[in-house]
């Protein structure tokens, strides 16, 4: 990974360079980056421990994931794309023309910083059973190998380390520990004969599963949460061309896909060949490496772990840093936006400087945050919660006015920004309501009911208010347009186009 972070920097001579690539990755590149930035800890070692627990419906979070994937793809990638824009604050700024949007830059900070630390603190578990330090340790060890790589060469070293980790865990969840784990079960035929019914139903009911709402509820959290997370823009920034964007989207959706499919039926054969000893859902996945594997293949599936753990971690720290400096700080002091997208920019340098600045910095507060969070007893648990917060109001808060920005031609700056308020508040006041009666605030913010009445609330109000208000004004509709058609926007210097 180190490797790959010096040899992205010989490719990082601007700000578009640091922060999108360039916008010059193929299809090759592009699949390979965005199916990494997706697939995490929860999708990797959470999706075998729903397969163990659930059987195949357990596999419809990691598919919500995939289906987010290609609608984005599908959808709204090639739009987003010809804006040439960085962050998805810039969005909503050039298409509502209303200052008032560009609080949603808090948000996105939270959501962001808190799925590092969350993904730091995931791969360090494994390395703690691994190497037997301790967790702090771990996390100090882990997240520094991520941070170095990404702050030498910004997302071009996290692109071509995405593509090692890409190959890492292909290797080891559809070559190795699928065919592996089935194997020690009998096969197909030997999961039939000793697992319930109710583990091959693709929708549980109360007899075992994930249930009709559940998988609903993963649906609107995760699959909408695709569509809008600056992590996940900022890959679809990095295409060459919105058809890049858009197929090179859809094969990784497809293979999210899969990759659900695949860990759902290990966790089903995990179940058959371990019994019902495993301890926590999220041990089966170390359990199965370490019990059913042969020595050296339970290594390089233990890594394929790691691999997800860090692209996501990795992905979340350099969006954090970009909405920090071109969203966050504009905001509170009133200074333009800087980015240079041209190596001949004269503040090329002095941008460049300052993009590794915020990469290291955050990088060194997420690391901290981690490892203070293993050492409280339930730290754990508080980071959770926090990323679940986070993760509620950015999909509450933030959805209607992104996606309602992008399909009506009707909403307005007033309507987005009156819809993320409300949609915030809503959201926030369902968990504390939910929290009270249900005599746990925690089990309040983890509940289905806040992101349904935050959601519905924000865009009561999106479409109230936009009809009640003035549309924007036809410069700010005109330069939106233009951005639309690919024209108007400042283009990166382009010296070579890799697949």
């Amino acid at each position: 990974m180190l490797g790959f972070g010096f040899w992205g920097r010989t490719r990082t001579k601007t700000s578009s360079d640091y922060l999108v690539a360039g916008r010059r990755l193929g299809g090759f590149l592009y699949a390979g980056t965005m199916a990494a930035v997706v697939l995490g800890g929860a999708s990797t070692v959470g999706g075998v421990g729903l397969g163990y627990t659930m059987g195949l419906s357990g596999m419809w979070l990691v598919v919500s994931i995939g289906v987010g994937v290609l609608v984005l793809s599908l959808l709204f990638a090639g739009q987003l794309q010809r804006l040439r824009i960085h962050t998805v604050t810039e969005m909503l700024g050039l298409r509502y023309g209303h200052r008032a949007t560009d609080v949603s830059s808090i948000v996105m900070l939270a959501y962001t910083i808190f799925l590092a630390v969350t993904s730091t603190g995931a791969y360090a578990t494994v390395l703690h059973v691994l190497l037997g330090w301790d967790r702090w340790a771990c996390i100090v060890l882990g997240g520094a190998v991520v941070l170095v790589y990404s702050v030498v060469g910004g997302m071009w070293s996290i692109t071509l380390a995405d593509q090692a980790q890409f190959f890492i865990k292909t290797i080891g969840i559809f070559f190795l520990m699928l065919p592996l784990t089935l194997l020690a079960a009998g096969g197909w035929s030997g999961l039939q004969q000793r697992l319930d019914a109710s583990y091959f139903r693709l929708v549980g009911d109360a007899n075992g599963g994930a249930d009709a709402q559940t998988i609903v509820t993963w649906f609107v959290i995760y699959m909408f949460g695709i569509l809008i997370g600056q992590d996940i823009w900022q890959r679809v920034f990095t295409a060459r061309s919105d058809a890049v964007a858009r197929w090179g989207g859809t094969a990784a959706g497809v293979y999210v896909v899969l990759y659900g499919a695949a860990g759902a039926v290990i966790g089903m054969s995990a179940r058959v060949a371990l019994g019902d000893g495993v301890g926590a859902r999220d041990d089966v996945y170390a359990k199965v490496a370490d019990t059913i594997l042969p020595v050296g293949i339970g290594g390089i599936v233990l890594a394929a772990a790691v691999a997800a753990m860090m692209s996501t971690a990795s992905g979340a720290l350099i969006a954090a840093a970009t909405v920090a400096r071109n969203d966050v700080v504009p905001m509170l002091t009133g200074r333009e936006r800087a980015t240079s997208d041209s190596v001949d920019d004269p503040h090329s340098a002095e941008h460049m400087r300052e993009n590794r600045s915020w990469v290291l910095g955050l990088g060194v507060v997420i690391i901290a945050i981690a490892a203070g969070m293993s050492s409280l007893e339930g730290g754990e648990s508080i980071v959770v919660a926090s990323l679940t917060v986070a993760y509620d109001i950015l999909v509450g808060g933030l959805l209607v006015a992104i996606l309602g920005g992008l399909v009506w031609r009707r909403g307005t700056g007033q309507g987005a920004a009156a819809s993320m308020l409300v949609g915030t508040v809503v959201t926030l006041g369902t968990m504390g309501f939910m929290g009270a009666k249900l005599g746990n605030l925690l089990d309040g913010i983890l509940s289905n009911e806040p992101i349904y009445y935050g959601l519905a609330a924000s865009l009561l109000v999106y479409v109230v208010v936009s009809l009640a208000t003035k549309p924007a004004s036809p410069e700010a509709r005109r330069a939106w347009e233009q951005r639309l058609a690919g024209a108007g926007a400042p283009r990166a210097a382009v010296t070579d186009t890799p697949d």
